[in-house]
This record gives structure tokens, sequence and C-alpha cells, in this order.
């Protein structure tokens, strides 16, 4: 999905999740206001309002006093400034609703009152008898109508406040949030479809920061596997190729009497097939080594006896090249915990790693030091050493000093990575570094018991 309709599609789940919001607020801002008018529009006669009009309780007694509303414009002449004006704009009726005063003027008349939809009664009562009513005109108070109007406008302006604040929320939310989102989600999309080298620009919040951090971290150990597993690929292509070509040149040759089938000329094709069986050995155990499958017997080893019984090994073929191998600094006895057999074969890769690349009458010596919380072994060699670019790739599969070089002088590329998984495995860890003096140093720690 393109990031353009990606960035539509969050913006829509966002702009319905707001929409929801400010119908919800509206709506109980609604039923709040409309139950408030509703109460207000439904007040009784009897209520607490005509508690508060004064000129009520003085009309009642001027009935119970007159036994009529006979004169009760003398009434007017007892009123205060404020109940005078609330008189004048009031309409007495009596209890058969013929108009007594009105505004103040009392009528001559006989007139009957006609109810207005703005006007607001209020009985007056003797002894539980109605004997007269008291209109409170339009200019007094408003109509039903105003207090419903009056009612919504708080409904109309939170509702437009609300608007105006989901639309700058939105605003806000699809520039800070929604697109670096919908970018790390374009981005995913892109590295399903297996383009590995796709990444994010890091912006937005703090959250949204590491998330586009940790996807660009994602993608690089991606692309990195893809690279690696390419290339392992290809060098295992490659380190097949030659011994299978030479056991199919001698068997062709044999078929095809061009050679004869004796020692001399079955021997290669023999040696071909042990070159490919310590390949697929040394691939089999590198990859159980990598998914951490390999058993361990893990024992007390006494590091200077082990070394000692390893250096033996190699003697023969280093006397043969004319190269010393000794056992220098080490202390008396070094006592860890670790399988020993895995770590004569750690110590074995390195030695014959060292010995192709050290020349005739060169040197190879191993240290050994143990500190307070590890013991330290190191095999060194005056020989070539390597280049500070290639230092961090030695223990790489297949890697070569010289790429160059065949299977017969240069191994199978993987003893280096052997013993590097086969040290980490046992929690210890494995480096190399070059010597002040020249020559390659490959340190093995391991962490003492």
């Amino acid at each position: 999905m393109p990031q353009n309709e990606t960035v539509r599609s969050i913006q829509k789940r966002l702009f319905i999740i707001l929409l929801r919001a400010f119908a919800t607020v509206v709506s109980i801002t609604l039923i709040i206001v409309l139950s408030t008018t509703l109460l207000t529009l439904a007040y009784s006669p009897q209520s607490p309002i005509s508690n508060r009009l004064s000129i009520t309780s003085r009309l009642e007694t001027y009935y119970l006093l007159n036994g009529s509303w006979d004169g009760v414009e003398v009434l007017a002449e007892a009123l205060m400034n404020d109940e005078f004006i609330k008189w004048q704009n009031t309409i007495l009726l009596d209890s058969e609703n013929r108009i007594v005063s009105e505004n103040g003027q009392i009528i001559e008349d006989i007139r009957y009152y006609e109810t207005e939809e703005r006007s607001f009664t209020i009985p007056i009562e003797i002894n539980n008898q109605t004997v007269g009513t008291l209109v409170l005109t339009s200019t007094d108070f408003p109509s039903r109508g105003f207090f419903a109007f009056a009612g919504l406008i708080p409904v109309f302006i939170v509702s437009i406040f609300l608007a105006i604040l989901t639309t700058v929320t939105g605003l806000f939310l699809t520039r800070s949030v929604v697109t670096p989102l919908a970018e790390v989600i374009a981005a995913a999309q892109e590295v399903a479809k297996g383009k590995l080298d796709t990444r994010v620009n890091i912006k937005g919040p703090d959250d949204l920061q590491m998330l586009s951090d940790s996807f660009n971290q994602m993608a690089a150990t991606l692309e990195r596997s893809e690279q690696e597993r390419r290339e392992m690929l290809a060098d295992i292509a490659h380190e097949l190729r030659t011994p299978l070509t030479v056991l199919r040149g001698r068997l062709e040759g044999i078929l095809d009497g061009i050679y004869t089938a004796d020692e001399k000329h079955i021997s290669p094709a023999l040696a071909s097939t042990y070159l490919l069986e310590h390949l697929v050995e040394d691939l089999r155990l590198l990859t159980m080594a990598e998914t951490r499958q390999l058993q361990f017997d893990n024992k007390e080893v006494d590091l200077v006896a082990l070394i000692r019984r390893t250096l033996e090994m190699f003697e023969p073929e280093a006397q043969e090249k004319q190269i010393s191998l000794s056992l220098d600094h080490y202390i008396a006895e070094a006592v860890v915990t670790l399988d020993p057999q895995r770590t004569e074969q750690v110590i074995g890769n390195l030695l014959n790693n060292a010995l192709r690349f050290v020349p005739n009458g060169g040197r190879i010596w191993i240290n050994l030091q143990s500190a307070a919380d590890q013991t330290t072994i190191s095999i060194n060699d005056n020989g070539p050493g390597v280049s500070a670019t290639d230092l961090p790739f030695i223990f790489n599969r297949f890697w070569r000093k010289e790429k160059s070089r065949s299977r017969a002088s240069g191994g199978t590329g993987l003893g280096l990575a052997i013993s590097k998984q086969l040290v980490e495995a046992q929690g210890g860890s494995i480096e190399a570094g070059n010597n002040e003096t020249g020559g390659l140093s490959i340190k093995i720690l391991f962490r003492n018991p």
C-alpha cells in the first residue's frame, strides 16, 4: 500500500474516532441542557417563584380582609417602587376569570381574560379556594420558546468550540503522529516485499522516534542477514565446486580411458571426497554451534595440560616447516570449567590457522594468564598478520586473508568461525589483533569458576 493511501486510511480512522468523541460530548451537553430547560418549562405555579412575589401575598391579605376585589387599586399606594413596577406588569383576574385590573388600572367594564402564550399565571388562594389569578405579562417573564432557545444556545457554543478543537487536534495528530506512523507502516510493507534497504526518517514524538529507530535497526539487521546468507550460499557453492570438479574430471578421465584406474589417478579423486566430507562436517558443526544445539560436557579442566597436549599434536607439522611451537608465559595451574574436547578443538583450529600463514622458520607461542575473574589464552605468531580493515571479519564464514588461496593452502575458511561459536557457547569471548612486533594475536577469555 503506498504511503499516501496509508496516511489517508489512518486519517479516516482518526477522524471517525474524533467525530465519535465530538458527538458524544455534544449529546451529553444537549441532554443536560434540554433536561434543565424542560424542568424550567414545567415549573408549577405553586413553585417557589410565586413565593418570591410579595404582591401575591399582599393580594391574598387584601381579599381576606375585604372579601372581594373592590377598591383593590388602593393597594398600589402601599407598594414599594419595585413592587409597583411589577404591579404595572400584571393582570388581576377574579375567580370567574374576569379582568379586575390590567397593568395597574382598574377595568370597569366586564371583560374576560384570554390566555396568552407568553403569560405566566399565579393562583391566589384563600382557605384552599381560588379567589383570583395574578397574570404576569411577557415583560416580566420570557415565553416558553425563549426558554427553549436560550437553553440551546450553550449547546451551539459548545458544539462550535468542540468542532474547532476537533479540527485543530486532528491536524496536530496528523502532522505529529499519523504521518510518521504511516511512513513506518509503508516502510514495513516495502520490507515485506523484499526491499530490505528501506529506511524511515526519525521524527515525531519520542515514542515514534524510538519506533522509527528500532525499525531502521531491524531493517539493517535483516539486510545484513540476507547479505550474509547470499554470501554464504555463494561461498559454499564456490568451495564445493573445486573438489567436485577434480572428482568429476578424474572419474570421467578414467571412464574415457584417458587415465588408468590406478592409485595415481584415483588418489586425487579420493582426496576430493575427503575435502568434501571435511567441508560438510565443518558446516554442520558451525550450524549446530550457532543455533546452540551442540552438547557440552563441562568439567574442571587444567588448561596448562590441555595446551601442552594440543601443542604435541601439531609438533610434527611444525617441525616439517621448521616452525617453533611453545607455551611461554603461563601459571603452574589454571583450572577452568569447560568442555575439554571443544576447547582443544578451538586451540587446534587456531594453531592450524597459524601454521598455514607463518613462513618457514617462524614462531608460534601461547601465553596463559589468570586473573581473579578470568583466564586468558593468547595464540601468537610472527607471521604477516592481518590488516586493520580485515580484522573485524576474520571470524566470518569462509574468510581468507588471500582470496585467491586454494582449499589446499587456505583450508575451508570455517575454522575461525567455528572457534568463535564454540568459545561463546561456553560463556567466553574471542578477539583478534596484531602484535606490536608483527604477526597475529588471538585472545580467548574464559570466566573463572
